[in-house]
C-alpha cells in the first residue's frame, strides 16, 4: 500500500507547495528554507550519533531536558533535531543554538527521504509524539536505524482512523523499535492498530518534567513590576482564529468589575500577530505591541505578544491563565506549563488532543474548565476577587506537575539502553514479512 500513499502525496505536492507559498506572502521565512522540505540541503553534514524529530514547538519543548540530559551522558555524540514548523525551528534554534544540528525534516517522499537519510546517516532515530511516517520508517528499517517514538500518543479519533488503512499502518509501525507511551490507554490505542504488546512500554508524559530555572521566575516578577506595574495580568496563550474576538468582548464587561485588567494575546502563529492587533483596534481596544519594547500605561487594554519563544516568561509575569485552542475545536495546548509556574489555569471545552491531562487535572480541582464565555466571566471575576481561591488553584496546579514527573528518566534510560546496544551491534529491526 505504501506506493499508492507515495503516488497520491506527490499528486498533492504542488498543493501543499502552494499553500507554503501563500504563507509566505505574509511570513517570507516559510519560503527560506523550501529546499530543505524536499531534502536539499545547503552543506554536507556530519553524521547525527542521534536524530530527534520534533513536529512544531510542542514537541520540541517535550524534548529539550530529554536532548540535554542525553548530552550530558554523551558529550561526544552529534545530535540532530528536526521539525517541520516556523516556529518549532525558532525554538530549537533558540534553546539548543549550536549545540545541535539543526534542519527541516523533508516530505514524507521517497526520495525526499532518501536524500535526508544519507546525508545525515543518523545512528539511532527518535521520533516525538505521533509522527507516523510511511516511507521515512521504511527507509529507517532499510538502512538499520533503530527508531524509537517517544512521548507517544495516540487519540481514539486516530485510532479510528488508522484503523482503516491496517495494511499500511501495519507494514509502517513494523519498522519501530519501540514506542514509549504517555499513558496505558495511548498503548493500548498502539497495540490496537497493529504494534507488537512487547514494543510498547507506557511511561509517562515528558512534558511534566519540563525544569524553569529560578531566573524565570524572577524575570517574570520584574517584568510585572517593569511592563506591567500595578495591573491584573490575564494572558490568553496560544490563541486561534476566533478565539482572540470573544476575549475582546468579554474583557470590555469585566473590566467595569476589574479596572485594573490588562489582557495579554499571545496568538499561537506569528503570521497572526498584525491580524490580531486589527481585530483589537476595530474594537477601540488601546493595543501594545511587545516589539515596541515600551511600558504599559493605564490606558492600555491589550498587551501583544507579537514574539517568539517568550510565552513562559510571560505566563510568570501573569496573575491568571486561558489557555487556548480550546474555545475552538483545535485540540487545546499544554497547560503544565502555566501549572508548573504557579499560574492559575482556565481552559475551554476542546481538549481533544490533551483528554489525559485535561481529565486528571481537574480531578486534581488543578484547573478550571470553563464551557462558554459566561463561564469564563465568572471565572475570572471569582479568582479576582478572591485572592485564596487564586492561591489554591495555584498550589494544586504545581503540586499536579510534581506529582507526575519521572518520564524523563524512563525514556533517558530507554535511549540509553539502546545506544549501548547499537554500540556492540545488538539491535535488529524486524522487517514485515508482507509487501508495501
Amino acid at each position: 500500500m505504501r506506493w499508492i500513499y507515495s503516488a497520491v502525496f506527490y499528486l498533492v505536492l504542488p498543493l501543499v507547495l502552494a499553500r507554503l507559498a501563500l504563507r509566505g506572502i505574509k511570513t517570507p521565512d516559510y519560503l527560506k528554507r523550501i529546499r530543505e522540505r524536499l531534502g536539499f540541503y545547503k552543506n554536507q553534514h556530519d553524521h547525527a550519533d542521534i536524530w530527534f524529530h520534533a513536529v512544531s514547538v510542542g514537541e520540541a519543548e517535550a524534548i529539550f531536558p530529554l536532548v540535554r540530559r542525553i548530552q550530558s551522558h554523551y558529550p561526544a555524540k552529534k545530535i540532530l533535531v528536526t521539525t517541520t514548523t516556523l516556529t518549532g525551528s525558532s525554538r530549537v534554534r533558540a534553546v539548543l543554538g549550536d549545540s545541535v544540528e539543526h534542519v527541516y525534516l523533508p516530505y514524507d517522499l521517497p526520495d525526499a527521504v532518501g536524500r535526508f537519510l544519507a546525508g545525515f546517516r543518523p545512528g539511532l532515530a527518535v521520533v516525538v509524539e505521533t509522527e507516523i511516517w510511511p516511507n521515512l520508517f521504511a527507509q529507517c528499517a532499510r538502512l538499520h536505524i533503530p527508531l524509537f517514538i517517544v512521548n507517544a500518543r495516540l487519540s481514539q479519533k486516530s485510532t479510528r482512523g488508522y484503523l482503516k488503512i491496517p495494511g499500511l499502518m501495519g507494514a509502517t509501525l513494523a519498522h519501530v523499535s519501540l514506542i514509549a507511551a504517555q499513558t496505558q490507554a495511548d498503548a493500548e490505542r498502539f497495540v490496537q492498530i497493529g504494534v507488537k504488546r512487547s514494543r510498547v512500554k507506557a511511561v509517562g508524559n515528558l512534558k511534566f518534567d519540563s525544569v524553569f530555572e529560578p531566573e524565570l521566575v524572577e524575570q517574570g516578577k520584574r517584568l510585572k513590576t517593569g511592563l506591567f506595574a500595578k495591573r491584573f495580568v490575564w494572558i490568553i496563550a496560544s490563541t486561534h482564529n476566533k478565539e482572540e474576538s470573544v476575549f475582546l468582548e468579554l474583557y470590555r464587561d469585566l473590566k467595569t468589575a476589574i479596572p485594573n485588567l490588562l489582557l495579554l494575546l499571545a496568538p499561537r502563529h506569528p503570521e497572526r500577530f498584525n491580524d490580531v492587533e486589527k481585530l483589537c483596534l476595530q474594537a477601540r481596544l488601546a493595543v501594545l505591541k511587545r516589539s515596541s519594547d515600551h511600558p504599559c500605561s493605564e490606558k492600555t487594554d491589550v498587551f501583544l505578544l507579537d514574539s517568539m519563544g517568550e510565552l513562559k516568561l510571560f505566563y510568570a509575569a501573569a496573575d491568571l491563565a486561558f489557555v487556548g485552542g480550546s474555545l475552538v475545536p483545535a485540540g487545546g495546548h499544554n497547560v503544565l506549563e502555566p501549572a508548573a509556574l504557579g499560574v492559575p489555569i482556565l481552559f475551554g471545552p476542546y481538549m481533544d488532543n490533551f483528554r489525559e491531562i485535561e481529565r486528571n487535572i481537574l480531578a486534581h480541582q488543578a484547573a478550571i474548565q470553563c464551557p462558554d464565555k459566561a463561564a469564563i466571566s465568572e471565572a475570572v471575576r471569582s479568582l479576582n476577587a478572591d485572592a485564596n481561591k487564586s492561591r489554591e488553584l495555584s498550589v494544586r496546579g504545581r503540586q499536579f506537575v510534581e506529582q507526575n514527573r519521572g518520564a524523563l528518566a524512563r525514556v533517558v534510560r530507554l535511549l540509553s539502553e539502546a545506544l549501548a546496544a547499537e554500540t556492540v551491534g545488538l539491535i535488529k529491526i524486524t522487517h514485515p514479512s508482507h509487501q508495501d
